[in-house]
């Protein structure tokens, strides 16, 4: 009779433990999902549940194995052996969202500490310690939310600029180098810069230069200010504008 009321209270704690774990999960896939990133809701949960189901299938399978019934047997085992294979195999989801764009930029790095985030999540609460994982998730959020605009504001006038990568055409190889000036006259920072001189499929005539460059500009401009301002700048035939923040 103990023992079906011990495992009773167990299972209801372990209930709890689950619930605990999605409802934390729940905050930071909030987060990345209002900001439209590749993991949102339905993955942060289903990390930090799993991850919470398996650290208590460690600490108890561990426990079980010490209370054997065989004699003259020592058996001695991590209870956080399986929580250190969680780890590991979450790097892989995390390096899966982490994405290499042109011009060397990166982006999901962000998101891949989250997924890492949310598998943690789960093991903390499996393991008990409930106030340090809503403290964590309260930490980040709030370092998420709100250093970012804090710092644009006290901080060095670099956080304040935000990146894009330009494609511009130039037909004439001679405006290449007034165009760049023009453009830093405007006010962006060149960060970096490649030219391609494609060939025309219809002849062997050159048909115009390719110039790929990663600027960074005020973040009070918006896509259709940039577009107009390098659009109207001499001998500037097509812009192409991504916006990689």
């Amino acid at each position: 009779m103990e023992f079906f009321s011990a495992l009773q209270i167990s299972s209801v704690e372990t209930f709890l433990k689950l619930l605990i774990a999605a409802a934390l999960s729940l905050v930071i896939g909030l987060e990345r999902e209002l900001k439209r990133k590749p993991v949102g809701l339905k993955t942060s949960v289903v990390i930090s549940t799993f991850s919470c189901l398996l650290t208590i299938i460690s600490i108890e399978s561990a426990y079980i194995a010490q209370g054997s019934s065989y004699e003259n047997v020592n058996i001695t085992m991590d209870p956080l052996r399986l929580a250190a294979q969680i780890v590991s195999g979450i790097g892989f989801l995390g390096a899966g969202v982490i994405l290499k764009r042109g011009n060397d930029s990166i982006s999901g790095l962000t998101t891949a500490a989250m997924i890492w985030g949310a598998g943690g999540i789960g093991i903390a609460v499996a393991a008990g310690f409930y106030l340090e994982a809503a403290l964590a998730v309260l930490i980040v959020l709030l370092s998420i939310e709100l250093l970012p605009p804090l710092m644009t504001k006290i901080g060095p006038s670099r956080l304040r600029q935000d990146e894009a990568d330009l494609k511009i055409y130039i037909i004439d190889r001679e405006s290449i180098k007034p165009v760049m000036l023009e453009l830093k006259k405007t006010g962006f920072t060149v960060e970096n810069l490649s030219i391609t001189h494609p060939k025309s499929e219809s002849s062997d005539q050159d048909v115009y230069h390719e110039l790929d460059i990663k600027v960074s500009y005020l973040q009070e401009k918006d896509i259709l200010d940039l577009y107009q301002e390098i659009y109207s700048i001499k001998n500037v035939e097509q812009v192409d504008i991504n916006i990689t923040n």
